[in-house]
């Protein structure tokens, strides 16, 4: 008989350390709806409050997304006390999506506990497991933080209003300030890139999967508004335009850096650090895919009438900020930046002070345009310039 342990270390072997495993795909379908929960509520309330509510809660899932799929480089996915875990944080991360929409009304402190639960219960879970060595510190390096990063959460919870907002865009302020330090605690240090292992292949296939998992919102934002709308043939012409738009994101984001991250990564001076740079700019990117799903909503929703202010800042925002986001990721793999995502950046400047003035739809249709331009631009320079990745040096 084949004992638990060897069958797991057997089934390790198996699987391909490069690529992500079955249960981490299972495990983001549970943040394709926190993508689309998110979606909804800025949609409901399109003004600066609701920008600033929905950025908190995206940081927060964003978090949660990443400190899990950093981890699973360290822990045996095919352990059936991973396993367990895995879907612990899945269940628990469904709840968080379900209370997102009334995070700032009744369910404030419902969010905040179950958030806290997710980071403190993970980080006491894998000191119990110790699945390496460097696990006893970086996991209590984590769980100091999140120790103190409760009395905001549960302070917010318990407050209302602005007071709410702000205690909670602070502490997850506090978090990504202490992530991007390492996590220092007295006496014991920081956390060095090195202790998490990454696996640049694997994880950059699981920042790709970070972004489809916002386009797939915004499909799903695209369909469910078309169907539960009057059909005309103006909604209809709205649907192309913003489907056309997922199409162009999903094609200046693959093309080039997009494909080649996995090889940056192996080409780097510290692969470690790069991988977990390359976060930020995935985060930045699915932040814009993000303000495009509220477009996809507001402009088949209602394609022609006034574009508010609020509604031109979503609507040139959104690919503004990914084009932002996908600067970076190009700087990330080949140590520049492409001139058309700052030549695109200043067309979509171009256009926000005569949106106002034009129907959401016709706002929507010129930003297309231009992601339709800078897509060919990238395919004539790519043909005309083959490059390798470079990147940049880092200590």
């Amino acid at each position: 008989m084949v004992r638990e342990g060897g069958a797991d270390a057997a089934a390790s072997a198996q699987r391909d350390p490069g690529r992500p495993a079955f249960l981490e795909l299972f495990f983001d379908l549970v943040f394709v709806f926190a993508m689309i929960s998110l979606v909804k509520t800025l949609a409901a309330d399109v003004s600066w409050t609701g920008v600033g509510e929905t950025l908190v809660l995206l940081l927060a899932f964003t978090l949660v997304w990443a400190l899990t799929t950093w981890a699973a480089d360290t822990l045996d996915l095919a352990r059936p006390a991973v396993q367990v875990h895995y879907i612990g944080v899945a269940a628990a991360s469904l709840l968080l999506a379900a209370a997102a929409p009334d995070a700032y009304d009744g369910r404030g402190l419902l969010f905040a506990v179950t958030y806290l639960t997710i980071h403190l219960g993970s980080s006491i879970y894998y000191l119990l497991l110790r699945p390496s060595t460097s696990e006893p510190l970086r996991s209590g390096r984590i769980l100091f933080w999140y120790t103190i990063a409760a009395v905001g959460w549960i302070g917010g919870g318990l407050a209302a209003g602005p007071t709410r907002l702000m205690l909670w865009a602070a502490t997850v302020g506090l978090e990504y300030a202490a992530a991007s330090l390492g996590w220092p605690v007295p006496r014991r240090g920081r956390s060095q890139p090195q202790e998490w292992r990454l696996v640049g292949e694997r994880v950059a296939e699981r920042y790709r999967q970070f972004v489809i998992i916002a386009l797939g919102a915004s499909i799903f934002v695209i369909g469910t508004t078309f169907s539960v709308s009057d059909y005309t043939m103006d909604r209809a012409r709205a649907l192309v335009v913003v489907f056309t738009i997922v199409v162009l994101t999903w094609r200046i984001y693959i093309y080039r850096a997009g494909e080649l991250l996995t090889e940056a990564i192996a080409r780097s001076t510290n692969p470690s650090l790069l991988t977990q740079s390359a976060a930020v700019t995935h985060l930045i990117m699915v932040a814009g895919i993000g303000g495009m799903a509220v477009t996809s909503h507001l402009v088949v929703m209602r394609p022609f009438g006034e574009t508010p202010p609020s509604w031109a800042a979503v609507i040139l925002g959104g690919p503004a900020l990914f084009l932002v986001g996908r600067g970076v990721l190009d700087y990330t793999v080949f140590g520049r930046v492409s001139r058309s995502r700052l030549a695109g950046l200043v067309l979509l400047a171009g256009v926000a002070p005569a949106a106002h003035l034009l129907p959401p739809v016709v706002v929507a249709l010129l930003a297309m345009s231009i992601l339709a331009l800078i897509a060919a631009a990238n395919l004539v320079s790519t043909h005309l310039h083959a490059r390798a990745p470079m990147p940049p040096a880092l200590g």
